[in-house]
């Protein structure tokens, strides 16, 4: 009997060359299986399943993430306002942790010997991957044809194109990732550090170009109402980037630090997704603490990285959870935003836990909870050791 190979697979240029090479190369029983994270519609899923039996695979799966996706992971991002280099909400890191989870889960489910997936030696997901297996499936030996054979791309179509497989360099062209917390573009515009992807490369083109405005309900951190209609927090993503996504709000490049220590750009668009940051970071800033607001940036910028990292599994992340999810108490309100073309406004909020109150004091107006002398006396105090240094250091 042939042994079996988990194949993660998406459909696009490299894991098709991961099936044929499997099957006709390595002689194994390749089984694929595709992990939603809410970026896929039935059609789009029909016709990738389609195309891996088309390949050659003996089975394909789908496992829907979508929902746990969100609650072991996007949550804590939105909690903690993750930005990564104040730019990027980690639409493909992130979702890369669940997947690798979700595939090493399956491996286990079907008893494969292998697993495999298209990942080049030159990105941040052979590491993700690579790791995470290792940690849930250490005894299962992983497979990476196109990092392994130092494949281009070029080669890979040339190698489909021999098997029978139709592919296009232009098909190839862009590669694009979908996911519920933004979609990613690759191509030769991001491998550059000047240029910038042209109009046609973004998924979602621009339609509309109406002002909108929209009300969004936050309960404890989590984004639950639009416009007065309710919502589960998935779904209020979900339609949150249908409405804000036409309008190119979202749209950016990211450049960062890679595990492997080069820098890499990448385009993204995710509406929702820094729409939401920025609504949910507003409304913190009138329901939260000096200091609560201070740690919890200390503490999610840690989280990003290490998230994007791939360090899901480290029991350090689930203590860091606990703190950015007790933090939400007092985060429930609207927020108001006006949408424009390429840009939207944070117009304001209404928050029963709004610290900002006018009984206490009106910012550069006036205080109600003091007096001018208790000002004078607390001034003197707080800067007392700071004073003290100073005359005893000023001769010297």
């Amino acid at each position: 009997m042939k042994k079996k190979v988990v194949l993660a697979f998406s459909g696009g240029l490299d894991t098709s060359f991961c099936c044929i090479y499997l099957t006709k190369d390595r002689d194994l029983e390749v089984h694929s299986v595709i992990v939603n994270t809410g970026g896929f519609s039935d059609d789009e899923l029909k016709e990738i399943e389609k195309r891996a039996y088309a390949l050659g695979v003996s089975s394909h799966a789908v496992v829907d993430e979508t929902e746990n996706y969100y609650n072991s992971c996007i949550k804590y991002l939105i909690f903690g306002n993750v930005l990564k280099n104040a730019t990027y909400p980690l639409s493909v890191s992130a979702e890369r942790v669940s997947q690798a989870t979700a595939i090493a889960n399956y491996v286990k489910k079907i008893g494969a010997d292998y697993v495999a997936h298209g990942s080049t030696g030159a990105g941040n997901d052979q590491v993700r991957f690579d790791m995470i297996f290792n940690i849930m499936i250490p005894g299962v030996e992983i497979i990476t044809p196109i990092r392994d054979l130092k494949l281009s791309r070029e080669a890979e179509i040339e190698y489909l194109n021999k098997h029978g497989v139709e592919y296009t360099a232009e098909k190839a062209r862009y590669s694009i990732n979908k996911g519920i917390w933004g979609t990613s573009v690759g191509g030769k515009e991001t491998l550059t550090s000047r240029e910038t992807l042209p109009e046609e490369a973004w998924p979602t083109q621009v339609s509309e170009t109406k002002e909108r405005d929209i009300e969004l309900t936050f309960e404890k951190g989590e984004l639950v109402g639009i416009d007065g209609e309710k919502f589960s927090p998935v779904k209020a993503i979900q339609k949150l980037q249908a409405i804000a996504q036409p309008y190119g709000i979202g749209r950016d490049i990211h450049v960062g630090d890679t595990i492997i220590g080069i820098k890499g750009r990448v385009g993204f668009e995710a509406a929702a997704p820094i729409i939401i940051i920025k609504s949910h970071h507003t409304l913190e800033k009138h329901t939260l603490t000096k200091w609560q607001l201070s740690w919890k940036d200390q503490l999610a910028g840690f989280y990003g990285n290490w998230l994007h990292e791939g360090q899901f599994h480290d029991p350090v992340m689930r203590n860091m959870e606990a703190f950015l999810a007790d933090t939400q108490e007092t985060v429930s309100g609207k927020v108001f935003v006006k949408l424009h073309p390429y840009r939207f406004q944070v117009i304001g909020i209404e928050s029963g836990h709004d610290l900002m109150s006018n009984k206490f004091g009106s910012y550069g107006e006036m205080n109600n909870s003091w007096s001018g002398e208790d000002v004078k006396g607390f001034s003197k105090i707080f800067g007392n050791q700071t004073m003290i240094y100073h005359r005893v250091n000023e001769k010297k």
